[in-house]
């Protein structure tokens, strides 16, 4: 038999498996394998590397794309992802005339599909998505029908629809070279959306006529796959997508809006509820199926978000999702491709863990199962979430999987096949800042995969550059202890990942880790005979970007405030290339000339106390000065030398307001807050100055506090406008005095002309919300609100979640005592208590300030 003869035999032998593997959606709605009936789930990420930014950096940086892209697959498996998608920038492979164009991106492209078949990953291909290839740089030329058209021709323009058409038939008939199989024939490509957030604005019979000719081009290609449409954009077409002949819907969830420009701060489990579907039943009566085909907590540094998210997602009857988008990690030092999302398993370690437990979700929680509300679905199945310690985890009887430190003790430890974490538990101690993975071999036999740490340097979420670095890897040593049945307290640590010649032996169950993969041989055990792979995973694979730490990094945030009531404590997180062998507090003048010692808490972690007694009401100012081989360092700053060198000029510190306990506490400066409330962007928001310095008001103009919304016409109106603003790290630092608070003093008024009411709220870290209402006079005065005035009242989910067609009111089901110390956000809107008369009208009002006495 000849070689090419062989080829077309493997070729149609594969193709034959592909009819009878195809993916089909049930008169109900559901996706099942057409082989076995089994119900479809899957979990994974968007990644770019093939095309437009993150392509670009390849080249800049003179990389091999392959094994970029190795190094990221890599880390999928190993989080357990089975499922990819993508928008593919049609720009970059296609011309005007709707020509598939073979180059280097779809070959990179065709190199992915091929290397995540191999670790058994499903695909969902989106073939357009509109976009130029610039974000965040500006568009490049391309010589796409997109690029030519744009979105909104592309979906009226003939011209631009025959290029479309032309090249969905050419796209998914398109031949992998690496696979030797046409997207439509590929068993692993399950199904075809066919663009990327469209946002119809036609008829209903214009939309569904555009949607079949679309669905028709794929079809014509002999494509039997599911054919899905976006249904979470201008859903007040909702009825037209319905009765165009595709098999399913693809929604998006961003709970916390996008682009705050730093972490946000507090509990944002409420913003994740739920994710009711407007038009779920009707769904369901249709027979269509349902993929999330992007999400994100968008700036947001902690784990618990994500399998919270992919609860919801289960009970919405959502059977795969992927999480917009994965950070290539030669670039997730920077976070340029999208600043306000972050992920990457080197760089957030724990947000990827908690992705990973998302993952876990999808194939554990059955569709449409109902947990209730917040804060009583936390617990759910094997899964719990605790917020307030950044974490998430699951517990079943083969795997311990955990985003932060925990105190949850296995049941039966000896069941377990496999653990990943993040710092300690009661059977894996770690003093590293890296993820870690222990899968059993065989009884007395483990293997360990261990992540370097990640140190972040910067605000991962702002203005970012290739030449900005946020993040930085260190490669070092850590103490990690092990309880695992069967390993014993004396086992042996071998390498087994290319180019680690690192071997030890622990002793009372501890040892000196380092990154890489190794095996872990109990005392009487040998290696013998060992599998090539675990799962999807070789067992030799390990990809971790370089060290990087080149310099010292004190991250410090100092607070606000202060009172002499309390010890203040300061604490630093501290990394160096270089031993670290001193760090302390420089204090200003009136606390005396000595300094302070700081002591080291962890591998990290520094702090030290100023005892409440020397305290004096003020402006206490510091420095912190690390010393290292090379000598001094001062920060803030990193300026060499130390303070009380005959040269040394630094002039920069930290400063904290020391306070009387009988000193009000301010929740909110006008002219220091403005920026980081959490709001809705409207043009009549203004920052405006005042005629005394250093003072402003939060000033909002609404002409209507009702518009419509274009993505979803038919909603009911909502007369609110409201905005929220986090000051719990206030009241901790003052935690001594709250009890003696009693009343909300608010500075502010109604521009002239008219009084305006308004509602203002304390919300809780639990969700719940207690305000009341307040009527603003034309100019500023001071209006005094008794703390016992204040009764249960909706909670705004703000950042505005998105899609939009999502509640914009949380009714918190938390109970038990509210008081200030659990306060988390303060809350004012515009809307309660307004007759039907007056919230049509025009809203006023300016606040300066808000304190509590």
């Amino acid at each position: 038999m000849t070689r090419a003869l062989t080829i077309l035999l493997i070729v149609v032998l594969a193709i034959q498996t592909a009819h009878s593997q195809q993916v089909t959606v049930d008169p109900s709605g559901v996706m099942r394998w057409s082989d076995t009936g089994e119900v479809l789930s899957g979990f994974g990420v968007n990644y770019t590397v093939p095309f437009a930014h993150a392509y670009r950096m390849v080249k800049n940086k003179g990389l091999d794309i392959k094994k970029t892209m190795d190094q990221d697959i890599h880390h999928f498996a190993r989080l357990g992802f089975d499922l990819y998608r993508v928008h593919v920038w049609d720009t970059e492979i296609s011309d005007t005339l709707g020509n598939l164009l073979e180059n280097e991106h779809l070959d990179a492209f065709d190199y992915l599909l091929a290397e995540l078949k191999k670790r058994h990953f499903k695909i969902v291909l989106t073939p357009i998505a509109f976009w130029g290839n610039g974000w965040p740089e500006p568009d490049y030329p391309t010589p796409g029908f997109s690029a030519k058209y744009g979105k909104d021709a592309c979906l009226t323009d003939e011209a631009a629809i025959l290029a479309q058409e032309k090249y969905l038939n050419a796209f998914v008939s398109h031949i992998n070279p690496y696979t030797g199989l046409a997207y439509k024939d590929d068993p692993d490509v399950v199904a075809f959306e066919v663009s990327n957030e469209p946002h119809h604005k036609g008829t209903p019979e214009e939309v569904t006529h555009f949607i079949n000719r679309m669905a028709k081009a794929i079809r014509s290609s002999t494509c039997e796959k599911p054919i899905f449409y976006n249904m979470s954009h201008s859903i007040q077409l909702s009825d037209a997508y319905l009765e165009a002949d595709v098999q399913g819907g693809t929604f998006q969830w961003y709970p916390t809006g996008l682009m705050y420009g730093k972490a946000l701060k507090g509990n944002f489990l409420p913003n994740v509820d739920a994710y009711p579907i407007p038009f779920s039943d009707a769904l369901r009566e249709k027979g269509k199926a349902r993929l999330v085909y992007e999400f994100d907590a968008a700036n947001i540094a902690e784990a618990p978000m994500y399998p919270a998210m992919a609860r919801s997602f289960r009970s919405a009857g959502i059977q795969i999702a992927t999480h917009f988008s994965y950070d290539p990690t030669f670039l997730a030092y920077a976070n340029t491709e999208y600043n306000t999302h972050y992920m990457n398993l080197a760089y957030t370690p724990q947000k990827a863990l908690g992705l990973m437990l998302a993952g876990e979700v999808f194939h554990r929680v059955p569709l449409y199962d109902d947990y209730g509300k917040y804060p009583y679905n936390r617990n759910f199945e094997k899964f719990h979430l605790d917020e307030e310690k950044g974490l998430a985890e699951m517990l079943s009887a083969e795997k311990f999987i955990y985003t932060n430190s925990t105190a949850t003790i296995p049941e039966q430890p000896e069941s377990i096949q496999l653990i990943a974490g993040f710092g300690q538990s009661p059977i894996v101690s770690y003093a590293g800042r890296g993820a870690y993975f222990l899968d059993k071999i065989a009884p007395g036999k483990w293997r360990l995969e261990l992540m370097p740490d990640a140190i972040i340097t910067q605000n991962p979420y702002g203005r970012n550059s290739p030449d900005r670095t946020v993040a930085v890897i260190q490669w070092a040593e850590h103490l990690m202890t092990l309880k695992l049945p069967g390993l014993g307290e004396n086992f042996n640590i071998l390498p087994l990942n290319e180019g680690n010649e690192y071997r030890t032996k622990a002793a009372g169950g501890s040892f000196a880790a380092r990154p890489g993969t190794f095996l872990l041989l109990a005392a009487n055990e040998t290696a013998g005979q060992l599998p090539e792979k675990i799962r999807n995973i070789g067992l030799r694979d390990f990809s971790a970007p370089p060290a990087t730490l080149d310099r010292t990094f004190v991250l410090h945030e100092a607070p606000e405030d202060a009172d002499t009531a309390a010890d203040l404590k300061l604490q630093a997180n501290i990394s160096s290339p270089e031993k670290i062998e001193e760090v302390y507090i420089h204090q200003a003048p009136g606390y005396g000339w000595q300094p302070l010692p700081m002591q080291q808490t962890d591998d990290f972690t520094w702090e030290a106390i100023v005892p409440a007694k020397k305290l004096q009401p003020g402006i206490y100012n510091y420095q912190m000065v690390v010393k290292t081989s090379s000598g001094y360092q001062t920060f803030p700053g990193a300026v060499p030398g130390k303070p009380g060198d005959w040269d040394f000029a630094a002039t920069s510190n930290w400063e904290v307001r020391i306070l009387p306990p009988d000193a009000p506490i301010c929740v909110f400066d006008a002219n220091t807050d403005y920026e980081w409330t959490l709001r809705q962007w409207n043009r009549g928001l203004s920052k405006v100055p005042l005629a005394r310095p250093s003072s402003a008001a939060f000033q909002l103009q609404l002409d209507k506090l009702f518009q419509p919304d274009q993505e979803n016409l038919h909603a009911a109106p909502v007369y609110d406008y409201s905005f929220q603003h986090y000051i719990r790290d206030r009241l901790l630092a003052r935690q001594k005095s709250l009890d003696a608070k009693r009343t909300i003093v608010l500075e502010g008024g109604s521009l002239p002309g008219k009084d305006q009411l308004i509602q203002l709220a304390l919300t809780t870290t639990d969700g719940r919300t207690f305000g009341t209402l307040l009527t603003l006079r034309p100019g500023l005065a001071e209006y005094r609100i008794p703390l016992e005035e204040l009764q249960p009242v909706p909670m705004v989910l703000l950042p505005r979640p998105y899609p939009t067609f999502l509640p914009y009111f949380f009714d918190g089901a938390g109970t038990g005592q509210t008081t200030l110390a659990n306060v988390e956000r303060i809350q004012i809107s515009v809307g309660p208590g307004l007759s039907e008369e007056a919230a049509q009208q025009s809203q006023h009002f300016k606040i300066v300030s808000i304190r509590l006495e």
